[in-house]
């Protein structure tokens, strides 16, 4: 810390992103394909756009809801219940400016000062980020790689729980890894957090994206949502982002039980003041007749997962299982540096993915490679990267 400038420590110690670190270095590259954020090539349909445009046009630009306005939240509930199969009351959920303001949320309601909060790892850095302003400290408990895929010990979970842990972060389908939990891993998690009185924190919002018949239920990702009840300690984060291709508008939802409300929509109040009224209108058209345009969005990462998998079989000493959902092909070259090699992969390659120490210690040797992409440029991504990545992986052997 600089002692000219006496911040908190909370503040002080965020770390640089190591995808930010990345992105920054090759954003200006002529001719380099991106795949290094969270974020397909579509851009909004138009007719979520114009949604928002009519908006605009009748005026509502005003203060509004604090929690979002009532249609949208009744959207919510009923897009919920329809793919999940159960009926949810509007009362359970509070729109947000994105997943990321979710899930601050969560982590000011679970955790504070000198709590400890465990997070499976690899893992999404933002978690860390939001626990650790909210001044908890984060306990990785690391999966493990093998040519069958990252592996999950709910055992493992449950040693690293202390005095101190408010909290468990479960993210699945899992950003980067793919991992997805099974119905038997949730309900272990379910009843080490009802046992000790914890929190979960559930990122699920890669949950329509699931490629193993095995795993999924009725076409997406198992559920806390299948095991729970509405009274338990879950808070579930949620955005409009990835189904409908609306990263940029920044709205999401956080769904806690009811009796939560007013003190989230203090949160609220003390953050962002709410959502404003033209984003909520587009997110309700989404939520209402973006279907077709989901079940398209699904079908391109499905093509894509296989483009970029069929090539990355082909490259020797790559450690490369096939990911069950999620959007990303998360991939290890032992015994390198993934940071050189994000570097070196823009340079060379001229591809940009995102380096896997940004994730988590256990995953230095790792890349990750977002395939929500027209077919088209993952061909050429794949053509690019083989013989770079042919090479650093023999020079590791």
């Amino acid at each position: 810390m600089n002692p000219s400038f006496p911040i908190r420590p909370e503040a002080a110690q965020t770390k640089v992103s190591g995808i930010v670190e990345v992105v920054d270095y090759g954003r200006l590259k002529p001719g380099l394909i991106p795949l290094w954020v969270g974020e397909g090539d579509l851009s909004t349909p138009a007719f979520i756009a114009e949604a928002a445009t009519r908006s605009l046009a009748a005026g509502e630009t005003f203060y509004t809801w604090q929690r979002g306005i009532p249609e949208l939240r009744a959207a919510i509930a009923a897009y919920m219940g329809r793919v999940y199969g159960r009926s949810f009351s509007p009362d359970r959920f509070t729109v947000t400016i994105g997943g990321m303001h979710a899930m601050q949320i969560a982590a000011r309601l679970a955790s504070g000062e000198g709590d400890e909060v465990i997070v499976p790892t690899p893992a999404w850095p933002n978690f860390a980020g939001a626990l650790g302003v909210a001044g908890a400290r984060v306990v990785e408990v690391p999966m493990t790689l093998s040519e069958l895929g990252w592996r999950f010990d709910a055992n493992e979970i449950a040693r690293a729980v202390t005095k101190r842990t408010r909290a468990i972060v479960i993210n699945s389908p899992s950003n980067p890894t793919g991992w997805t939990a099974t119905g038997e891993e949730l309900r272990a998690v379910l009843e080490l957090a009802r046992d000790k009185g914890l929190w979960i924190i559930a990122d699920e919002i890669y949950g329509r994206y699931v490629y193993d018949d095995a795993i999924a239920i009725d076409g997406r990702a198992p559920s806390f949502h299948d095991y729970a009840q509405d009274d338990d300690l879950i808070l579930y984060c949620q955005t409009m982002s990835k189904n409908w291709a609306m990263t940029g508008w920044r709205i999401g939802w956080i769904e806690a039980p009811a009796a939560l409300g007013q003190t989230i929509e203090n949160l609220v109040q003390y953050s962002s003041s709410g959502v404003p009224v033209f984003v909520q209108r587009a997110a309700i058209t989404a939520l209402e007749h973006g279907e077709s345009f989901v079940a398209h969005q699904i079908a391109r990462a499905r093509r894509g997962r296989e483009i970029v998998y069929d090539a990355l079989a082909g490259i020797p000493g790559l450690v490369a299982p096939k990911p069950p959902g999620a959007l990303y092909a998360f991939f290890a070259l032992p015994g390198r540096d993934a940071r050189a090699t994000a570097f070196r992969l823009i340079d060379e390659a001229g591809v940009g993915l995102a380096p896997g120490g940004a994730f988590g210690d256990n995953a230095r040797d790792c890349l990750r490679l977002c395939f929500a992409r027209k077919a088209e440029d993952l061909e050429e991504t794949m053509r690019r990267l083989e013989p770079v990545l042919t090479e650093i992986a023999g020079a590791a052997a």
